[in-house]
C-alpha cells in the first residue's frame, strides 16, 4: 500500500473549480485531507475491491484518490457540467487504474442502480450548506447514503457532530470515526473578505 505521503503527492495534481459556482458551495477538498480520508477508508478495508461512490465529486478529487488505490471500481456523481469536465481531465492527470466512472446527476436524486450484493463505500465532501437558500445540504445527501452505503467517511461543518450522530441513530447507523480537519482555503467568491482563510470542519466514519 503506498503511503499517505504518496497519495498526497499524486493528489495534488488535481485540477480546482475553474469558475466555482457559490450556489453549489463548491469548495475544492484539499490534496492532503483527501489524501488522509482515503488513507483510511483503505487502512479500514473500506477501499480494496469495494464500489467506492463520491457524492458531489467536483472536479474529482476523492474519487480519484480512491481509484489510486484498489477499488473495484469507483462513481462519481456531479450535478455540475463544466466540473465533471474537469474531474474527466484530471483522471487522465492521476493516471488511476481502477475503472473511475462519472455520472452527471443530483447527489439528493441519486440516477445509480448498484446491486445490493455489491458493497459499497461512500466518500463525500458535501455543500455544508453555509449559505441561507442552501441550509442542511449536507443532510440530504446523508439521506442519500443511508439507502445506499455500507459505510461511509463525509466532511462537515465543525460542530456537526451532534446533528450526525443524531442521524445516524435515526437510521439505525453507527458512527464508528470522528476526527477534525482544519484546511486552507483561497479566496473564490466576492464576498471572501480574505484571501486566503482557515476551515474548521469534521470528518465522519458511519456504518450504515
Amino acid at each position: 500500500m503506498a503511503t499517505k505521503a504518496a497519495l498526497e503527492a499524486q493528489l495534488a495534481v488535481v485540477a480546482g473549480f475553474e469558475n466555482p459556482k457559490v450556489a453549489l458551495e463548491q469548495y475544492p477538498t484539499p490534496p492532503d485531507l483527501a489524501a488522509h480520508l482515503v488513507h483510511l477508508a483503505d487502512l479500514r478495508g473500506d477501499v480494496d475491491g469495494k464500489t467506492v461512490v463520491d457524492l458531489g465529486t467536483g472536479t474529482g478529487m476523492l474519487a480519484l484518490g480512491a481509484a489510486l488505490r484498489s477499488p473495484a471500481r469507483v462513481v462519481g456523481v456531479e450535478l455540475d457540467a463544466d466540473a465533471l469536465e474537469t474531474a474527466v481531465d484530471n483522471a487522465r492527470r492521476v493516471g488511476a487504474s481502477a475503472p473511475v466512472h462519472w455520472v452527471r446527476g443530483d447527489a439528493t436524486r441519486l440516477p445509480l442502480c448498484l446491486s445490493e450484493r455489491e458493497p459499497v463505500t461512500v466518500l463525500m465532501n458535501p455543500p455544508f450548506g453555509a449559505q441561507n437558500e442552501n441550509a442542511h445540504a449536507d443532510r440530504a445527501f446523508l439521506e442519500t447514503i443511508a439507502s445506499l452505503a455500507d459505510v461511509s467517511y463525509s466532511v462537515h461543518n465543525e460542530g456537526s457532530k451532534e446533528f450526525i450522530e443524531a442521524f445516524a441513530d435515526d437510521a439505525g447507523a453507527d458512527v464508528t470515526d470522528a476526527f477534525r480537519a482544519t484546511f486552507d482555503l483561497d479566496h473564490q467568491f466576492d464576498f471572501h473578505e480574505a484571501e486566503r482563510r482557515e476551515l474548521d470542519a469534521e470528518v465522519f466514519r458511519i456504518e450504515w
